[in-house]
């Protein structure tokens, strides 16, 4: 397989991430860009940029004919989905396969495999994989009411074609299962084209754990360890961290080897994370999903073991067999990374397009700015409003966490909000420092913060 120039079929903060990885490996990179950013930092730093479609993403970025159009015309021999619009999309692997372009991912399979959540946990349990006590396919409202006296309230109602955090409904009693059906079926149709729903027992009091996976083409499969994502918002992830500070250091072990196990099920190959749900009452963790692409947060992983996961997947795709064996992974400190948003989160976290008139990112050791950004830029209001992710790492998680407050404050932007000013409020949080959080923990902390800056 031959990675000599590659199409980033992406923008923002992982274009650049993209092709800065290429960059260290001597690949040329094309920047696809809508006309949104043609004069994005991406388009400036790739060897050339072409413009895929219009602003809309469903015009350029969502576009395979748009990217395979693109890739050719620009002689890519390989395409980089980054995260997002079509990184999960087995239509967009098999377009590149079918037109002698090497994608750097996963196979078609793996990503039909994994994208069905349904399929997935049958996959999950043929590998021995806990699982949250629930049921497959709920035909419709009433079907779904009887699974649901089994299952026991409160319950989620998911889609099956779902990920990143959509397509999710908790259900609280018998009340509301049938409204609640109608409605989650409609968004998963509207969202996904599939309006699959299956149900999963609520696990309140819990942490969300993933497994960081590699896989080459020769059937080697590690993992880099775990991450604690917990910290969310409407299942959208705002501050990570590695490695999982509050799992006991055998539960640990057990949940990346069965990640790993999972993966070697399915042969997989590239970089890939497999989710957990982990029950802080009882200390047990049960598979949620495997997200089939390179995640937001995967520099904390990077900055713990030196690893560049983005550089592997590009030597994957070219055929390459993993340089490590597990026994070689060594994980050094903790790190954690706060996503810096273009929302105002004192008005509901409201997007915040527009211009930026000053950018000044912290720096110093142990501190890394993934972004896109820069004074003068122009903020669009078409997009996720990830502007970058600040990552620190130290030796333990206490100076971790006071290296992080101190980066946020040195943290300058003005033109829009930013996050900014919440996060320092989190990380300097006596519950957060003492690791007593949970998934639902965020979004009680944004009440508060709200009603301060209110008051």
């Amino acid at each position: 397989m031959t990675v000599t120039r590659v199409l980033v079929a992406n923008r923002g903060e992982i274009a650049v991430r993209i092709i800065r990885a290429c960059q260290s490996l001597g690949i040329e990179t094309v920047a696809a860009v809508s006309e949104a950013d043609r004069e994005s930092m991406a388009a400036r730093l790739a060897k050339r940029a072409v413009c895929i479609g219009p602003a809309r993403s469903t015009d350029s970025y969502l576009k395979v004919e748009n990217l395979i159009a693109a890739a050719q015309g620009t002689a890519c021999d390989a395409l980089h989905p980054g995260y997002g619009f079509l990184s999960e999309r087995a239509s967009l692997a098999q377009a590149c396969a079918e037109n002698g372009i090497t994608f750097v991912g996963p196979s078609a399979q793996n990503i039909m495999q994994m994208g069905d959540k349904l399929e997935a946990r049958k996959i999950a349990r043929s590998a021995g994989v806990p699982l949250v006590p629930g049921s497959d396919h709920a035909k419709n409202p009433h079907q779904a009411a009887q699974l649901a006296e089994a299952i026991g309230y409160p319950l989620l109602l998911k889609a099956s074609a779902g990920g990143g955090g959509r397509g999710i409904k908790l259900v609280w009693n018998k009340d509301e299962i049938e409204n609640t059906f109608r409605t989650a079926a409609a968004e998963a149709r509207a969202a996904f084209g599939n309006d699959t729903l299956y149900m999963e027992k609520y696990v309140g009091n819990a942490r969300h754990i993933e497994v960081q996976i590699l896989g080459d083409c020769h059937g080697n499969v590690i993992h880099l360890g775990e991450r604690d994502c917990s910290l969310q918002r409407r299942h959208q992830k705002i501050i990570e961290e590695a490695p999982a500070y509050a799992v006991p250091p055998e539960v640990r072990t057990k949940i990346c080897n069965a990640a790993a196990t999972l993966a070697r099920s399915i042969g997989y190959r590239s970089a890939g994370t497999i989710e957990f749900i982990y029950a802080n009452d009882s200390a047990e963790f049960y598979f949620l999903e495997m997200n089939t692409r390179i995640q937001v947060e995967h520099p904390v992983t990077e900055m713990l073991t030196s690893v560049d996961l983005v550089a592997q997947q590009l030597r994957i795709a070219r055929g390459e067999t993993l340089p490590f064996r597990q026994s070689d992974i060594k994980f050094a400190g903790h790190a954690i990374e706060c996503r810096i948003n273009a929302e105002s989160p004192q008005h509901g976290f409201r997007p915040c397009p527009g211009h930026i008139i000053d950018w000044q990112e912290p720096r110093g050791p142990g501190i890394r700015v993934d972004t896109h950004c820069f004074p003068g830029y122009f903020v669009p209001p078409y997009y996720d409003s990830l502007l970058a992710k600040l990552i620190v790492h130290a030796d333990t998680r206490q100076r971790t966490a006071d290296q992080t407050y101190q980066a946020l404050d040195q943290f300058h932007v003005s033109g829009i909000d930013t996050l900014v000013p919440f996060l320092k409020t989190v990380i300097a949080d006596s519950e957060y420092r003492a690791g007593a959080v949970n998934t639902r923990w965020l979004e009680k902390k944004l009440e508060q913060y709200s009603a301060s800056q209110v008051g």
